[in-house]
């Protein structure tokens, strides 16, 4: 089974132009983030998919200054840029990582990624750690991993029909789905087209704090702990929290951000 992780990442960002590039503790966000994925075991390869704007040249330029496979599609259509970029290596399974998460855990991809395969059933087509409002979330905002079959990523490639669900690539999986926790820690479901729905949760539950970068305020708040983790940061997202709980003036840096729903774009 190969596992391949896709990192998208664009420079034309509404809230926060250029954020992937923008510098955290020495070195680019998407260098945060990629080398966070790289950590993770259950990952035979990790890539980048930016769009063919020539705004994202220094983000394709990035990837070849690393040794990291790029793809370069559609600005809009992200379904399709995901798809298109992992026709070339056949994987199993797809794990969607976001250029906006230099604090992503390498050990929660590897527990998405798990669940989505350990199925001995295979009934599993989708799993995550986090869904978007209206749904929700227990793992903070910016700690978020989505992975599904391949098989079931090519028919939201061919089946999806709505802009939100062509930009935010896998929603036509799981919109509608209504989940039972079976523990504190997993809930299931199966949605109304038939995929069937893991997520991961956790209690108690964090899934008000604000760690992902989409602002100003937002790459504030991430500096200041990167200043905390030590360098290089090698760390889990417990450490992160122990940061804050010390440091509770931190969470009031982004607080009054509004994180976006499902549907929203940009």
């Amino acid at each position: 089974m190969s596992t391949l992780a896709i990192i998208q990442a664009r420079m034309s960002s509404t809230r926060l132009p250029g954020k992937v590039l923008q510098e955290i503790n020495g070195k680019p966000m998407l260098w945060q983030v990629l080398e966070r994925a790289r950590q993770a075991r259950s990952l035979n390869t990790v890539m980048i998919a930016t769009t063919t704007e020539t705004s994202d040249d220094p983000i394709a330029a990035f990837a070849a200054s690393m040794s990291v496979p790029c793809y370069r599609g559609s600005l809009s259509d992200v379904l399709d840029r995901y798809y298109q970029a992992a026709l070339p290596h056949t994987p199993s399974v797809i794990v969607r990582l976001t250029a906006d998460c230099p604090l992503l855990d390498p050990a929660l991809i590897d527990q998405t990624v798990t669940l989505l395969t350990s199925d001995p059933l295979r009934r599993t087509d989708f799993a995550c750690n986090r869904l978007p409002s209206p749904f929700s979330r227990s793992f903070p905002i910016g700690l978020d991993v989505e992975a599904c079959t391949f098989a079931a990523l090519e028919r939201a490639w061919k089946e999806a029909d709505q802009p939100f669900q062509r930009e935010h690539v896998m929603p036509y999986l799981y919109e509608g789905t209504t989940l039972h926790l079976q523990n504190p820690q997993l809930a299931r479901g199966i949605s109304p087209r038939g995929f069937g729905i893991a997520q991961l949760h956790h209690n108690p539950n964090y899934g008000t704090m604000r760690w992902t970068v989409d602002t100003p305020e937002d790459l504030a708040f991430v500096r200041e702990i990167f200043a905390r983790l030590g360098s290089p940061p090698s760390h889990h997202w417990q450490d992160v929290l122990q940061i804050v709980h010390q440091n509770p003036h931190l969470s009031h840096i982004n607080a009054s951000i509004h994180h976006k729903t499902m549907t929203d774009s940009g």
